[in-house]
């Protein structure tokens, strides 16, 4: 590609698309049929592991790499998963194996839940990255980039 064209760089704005989908196809997350994902690459939009793939590529290019959960967001840690009560859940909430619900810490911080069992009294909500332990595929299209400054 001509050297006009910017290459991603530390501090630059990247606007691009990216899905993230399990080995089997399942989408975790994507950006392909909504607004494209637009940041300053190091502002801690993306996980570091996940925009260091980035760095070179420029406007149109496509890339698309497996990717070990374990590497961007950690080991699958057996202490994150925790018993809650059944009545802590609203009332008129379905809950079911595997959905996804997300919680509010005690800081205010929000985080994802997956629902792994359901009992009479109690659930068992595993607090791990949904991505954590599993490997994944990273594609991304860069629509655009900006030299920072």
């Amino acid at each position: 590609m001509p050297e006009s064209i910017p290459e991603i760089v530390p501090s630059c704005r990247v606007t691009m698309h990216f899905s993230l989908s399990l080995l089997d196809g399942t989408e975790a997350v994507s950006t392909y049929n909504e607004a494209p994902l637009e940041f300053i690459l190091g502002d801690g939009t993306m996980e570091p592991l996940l925009e260091y793939a980035l760095l070179g590529l420029r406007a149109g290019d496509e890339q698309s790499l497996q990717i070990s959960g374990d590497e961007v967001y950690g080991p699958l840690d057996e202490s994150k998963t925790h018993w809650l009560p059944i009545t802590a859940f609203p009332a008129n909430l379905s809950i079911c194996e595997a959905q996804i619900i997300a919680f509010t810490s005690e800081q205010g911080e929000e985080l994802p839940g997956v629902i792994m069992q359901i009992e009479k009294e109690r659930v068992l909500v595993d607090f791990n990255h949904p991505l954590s332990g599993k490997a994944f595929i990273y594609n991304v299209t860069i629509i655009n980039v900006e030299q920072p400054g």
